[in-house]
């Protein structure tokens, strides 16, 4: 199992580069990162989650947990609509609240193998590939939140860490 950092970390504002090589390793880390988001129990990961500075994430919002998707190197070429959803996140845990976001994409990416990738997606799938790329470019959806709330969850947050600790 990966480490999931947790907000307020500043390594989650750190900008994923293109994966280049598609190795065993990587194989591996898609394998370990998939283990992590099904365990967490959550329903997408990106690699800048688990201190992996690479465009990667993965994803599966089947409700059996059969259908991962793993997208390396992802760009958004479409959008259209608009859909808000109640949106959580592995990094910032507890903390729920709607965010605005496109309701269908169309994306280009990489498969496990390096192979070209076409995905169209809407409704939640559509709005957990957004905010696993927001995490590809250091945004976390609390930055959607007013500068009040999101200084109210970090404070929860670091709240609960001091507790557990």
């Amino acid at each position: 199992m990966l480490t999931i950092l947790e907000f307020p970390d500043p390594r989650l504002r750190t900008k994923a580069k293109p994966v280049a090589v598609f190795d065993k390793a990587l194989q591996g880390l898609i394998d370990a990162m998939f283990a992590t988001m099904y365990a967490a129990p959550g329903i997408g990961l990106a690699a800048t989650q688990v201190n992996v500075h690479q465009q990667l994430l993965v994803l599966d919002v089947s409700e059996e947990k059969n259908a991962p998707l793993a997208l390396i190197n992802p760009k958004i070429v479409a959008r259209d609509g608009s859909q808000v959803y109640q949106e959580g996140c592995l990094s910032v845990p507890g903390i729920f609240a709607d965010v605005e976001r496109a309701e269908r994409i169309v994306v280009e990416a990489q498969d496990r193998a390096g192979k070209p990738l076409h995905v169209e997606a809407d409704g939640l799938l559509a709005v957990c590939i957004q905010h696993e790329m927001d995490h590809l470019v250091g945004k976390l959806f609390v930055d959607y939140l007013s500068p009040l709330k999101r200084e109210l969850v970090r404070k929860k947050l670091e709240k609960a860490h001091k507790a557990t600790a």
